[in-house]
């Protein structure tokens, strides 16, 4: 696969059944601070596509990203996990990416992210139990690999897929900075975009 252009599209403050427009959608789900928005620039070679942040949990709404005139969707969904908001604020947030994975009738697949230099975190595990339990396809990719050497990457990759009880092969690590893993990555979108199995992650 090949992304051509790309555009950010509109914003969702919630989410309900029949939103959406219309054509197929990959998600990206993460915790707040593990890169998303670098990565979904880095995924479109666009810098300025999603707005970047030093602080976390900036992202607050279903953010719509139109990939090659409309082939597909980008969706970015809010952060998930950052401390320094109030609970209410964490139900809602909560509550929005539940509506959207289980009401969204376009949705393809999930990109689950995680920071390559720690071990998935609980709610990471959540959100696969989540999948799992609602037959969502995703993908696991192992961001901010440009911190880590060669060793260490194979290393962390083993314990990423060992606490989420995956093969090592199901984590797909990548650096904004450096530009790597990006063609790994698109082919796991192609395939999800192709077909939807029960309960698996994409090879």
């Amino acid at each position: 696969m090949i992304i051509k252009n790309a555009k950010f599209q509109t914003s969702y403050a919630s989410f309900g059944k029949g939103d959406g427009f219309g054509v197929d959608e990959i998600a990206i789900a993460g915790k707040s601070n593990v890169g998303k928005s670098s990565f979904i620039n880095f995924l479109a070679n666009y810098n300025g596509l999603a707005k970047t942040s030093s602080t976390p949990g900036k992202t607050k709404l279903i953010n719509y990203f139109s990939i090659n005139n409309g082939e597909f969707m980008l969706v970015d969904l809010p952060g998930y996990g950052y401390a320094k908001v109030g609970e209410e604020e964490k139900k809602k947030w909560d509550k929005m990416i539940g509506s959207y994975l289980t009401s969204s009738e376009h949705l393809k697949g999930v990109i689950v992210l995680v920071d390559i230099r720690h071990e998935p975190t609980a709610l990471d595990k959540q959100m696969i139990a989540y999948l799992h339990h609602y037959g969502v396809p995703f993908i696991v990719v192992a961001t901010k690999s440009d911190k880590l050497s060669k060793a260490q990457i194979a290393k962390q990759k083993s314990v990423i897929a060992n606490a989420l009880s995956l093969g090592v092969a199901d984590v797909t690590a990548v650096s904004s900075m450096k530009k790597e893993g990006k063609d790994a990555v698109l082919d796991k979108i192609e395939n999800l975009l192709k077909f939807i199995p029960d309960n698996s992650v994409i090879e």
